[in-house]
């Protein structure tokens, strides 16, 4: 399984996928605080509005839980987690039962699914239906299979002993999502965790709750035991709860490096709970001069485009080797130029709306700032209708290493193109950033695309392609793009407690 994300296979997706049509207005089924297999108000009372990022208008209420919430969920999740409990006792094969029961019920609604996606985050329904919802699907049943899987081993010590590891899962685990990708992040979080036989306390994004709700009452359906899943929506103060909470045993985040700082620290704060952080980026996305240039303009402009930007690892730098830096530009402009905004429920639509007010005035304040720092402005540049949270599609060229633009993560539809000579001052200029968490390398030369990723300090190196993600493969960042990887066999590692058992016996033999 692969899920591989390229406009290409996105225009093939739509040519050989019967798509159902949307549902335009889904009705909002689940809006409260999900523990113990149960809907729940808020102890507080307090509710808060989740918005339409097309419109700018309210889509529903939804229950705001907070540090009495989690309180109560972990509280559930414990007792679900207690030795001897159901869950505890539960054969691995049957963990993976469940999981797959989950994604046929994600399978049964996938139409209302994608169409809560859309509604809630403003990404394209054509994407909600055949990247999102699928993807979730896949990461699930991927999971599935590792459930009987995940064992120890038998280790022949020295002397009259018989030692083994037993695979144990961590216990309590916290788990914070963030609103670029509602579910395919919280199937990259569920699946590992629940295989592996740990117990989740879940806070969504409080722009885009709706989806993750949606799946609880499915997960419920499919027989998961009480306790085993818990959702509270909510704000910061939910997410502290979690990270600072003394029994929660593991906590999961993905979003900005700034609020995975403050995580880790309440980790350290509290009880040196376990931490895995999928932040921020500023990916380079290097094109040298023997490339395919047409491919590598198309990905290149997929890399950055693709949801909107809103993508932590967008390739928002991209060095072009100077031989073919103006033709690259130009093309670049011209594509950026012809992308269609708008409504996302239309299937024409191939960029709807950042995701709030407060995201789109960040990227407009930053695109400004690189109008007066030297930059030329080739494409796009300001706000889209006035309706809703539209950014036209912007480039960038003539963009230096010191602009803001070219340091700082802009998390929406800008390209910044920046030209290089040197192959090995190209490493160096491409590794000075905080973050690492992908690259990717466009050439026809195998020998300089190998020397490239060995220099190039990141997570996922891309040769020739962008975006390939899939649930085989691990995901995750160097320095300041986060701790640990989701995704492939390495996924379970972080939900997964190694305990030696060493007993005397009368006499060993080979």
């Amino acid at each position: 399984m692969k899920i591989k994300l390229n406009s290409s296979l996105i225009s093939f997706c739509r040519s050989i996928v019967s798509i159902p049509k949307p549902i335009v207005k889904p009705e909002i089924k689940y809006t409260g605080v999900f523990i113990n297999n149960e809907w729940h108000k808020s102890v507080s009372g307090k509710t808060f509005q989740t918005i339409n990022p097309t419109t700018g208008e309210a889509i529903c209420e939804v229950e705001e839980g907070d540090k009495a919430d989690v309180d109560k969920a972990v509280q559930a999740a414990k007792e679900a987690f207690e030795f001897g409990s159901e869950w505890r006792r539960m054969d691995a094969s049957m963990r993976g039962y469940l999981l797959n029961r989950l994604a046929d019920l994600m399978e049964r609604d996938r139409t209302y699914l994608a169409s809560l996606e859309t509604l809630d985050n403003g990404k394209p329904y054509g994407i909600s239906y055949t990247v999102d919802v699928p993807g979730s699907i896949k990461v699930l049943r991927y999971y599935a299979g590792w459930a009987d899987k995940n064992h120890g081993k038998t280790i022949p010590i020295d002397g009259n002993y018989f030692a083994y590891t037993r695979h144990e899962p961590v216990g309590v685990c916290g788990q914070i999502i963030p609103w670029n990708f509602p579910l395919l992040m919280q199937s990259w979080k569920l699946g590992p965790a629940l295989a592996a036989g740990n117990v989740v306390v879940m806070k969504p994004a409080e722009q885009t709750p709706l989806t993750a709700l949606y799946v609880a009452q499915l997960i419920k359906e499919a027989g998961f035991p009480a306790g085993v899943v818990n959702i509270v929506p909510g704000f910061g103060a939910a997410g502290a709860a979690i990270s600072e909470h003394m029994d929660v045993d593991k906590v999961a985040f993905t979003g900005s490096t700034e609020v995975g700082h403050r995580i880790q620290q309440a980790a350290g704060r509290s009880n040196l709970k376990r931490v895995t952080l999928e932040l921020g980026g500023k990916s380079p996305c290097i094109v040298l001069k023997d490339s395919d240039i047409a491919t590598a303009v198309d990905q290149a402009h997929f890399g950055l485009f693709f949801n909107h930007g809103q993508c932590c690892c967008a390739g928002s730098r991209t060095f072009v080797e100077e031989a073919i830096y103006d033709e690259f530009v130009e093309r670049s402009a011209e594509k950026a130029k012809q992308k269609t905004l708008g409504n996302p429920f239309d299937l024409r639509t191939e960029q709807g709306p950042q995701i709030d007010e407060e995201q789109m005035a960040r990227i407009l304040s930053l695109i400004d700032s690189g109008k007066q720092e030297g930059a030329t402005l080739l494409a796009g540049g300001g706000r889209h209708g006035d309706k809703g949270f539209f950014v036209q599609p912007t480039v960038f060229a003539d963009v230096q290493d010191n602009m803001q633009i070219a340091r700082e993560e802009i998390f929406g539809p800008v390209q910044q193109i920046i030209k290089f000579k040197d192959m090995d001052e190209l490493i160096r200029r491409a590794n000075n950033t905080i973050y690492g968490l992908a690259s990717a390398i466009f050439t026809k030369d195998i020998n300089k695309a190998m020397y490239l990723s060995q220099g190039i300090r990141a997570g996922t190196v891309w040769i020739n392609c962008y975006n390939v993600l899939g649930a085989q493969t691990p995901f995750g960042g160097f320095k300041m793009s986060g701790i640990g990887r989701e995704n492939g066999e390495y996924g379970l590692e972080a939900y997964t407690e190694v305990k030696t058992v060493i007993a005397a016996i009368p006499q060993k033999n080979s």
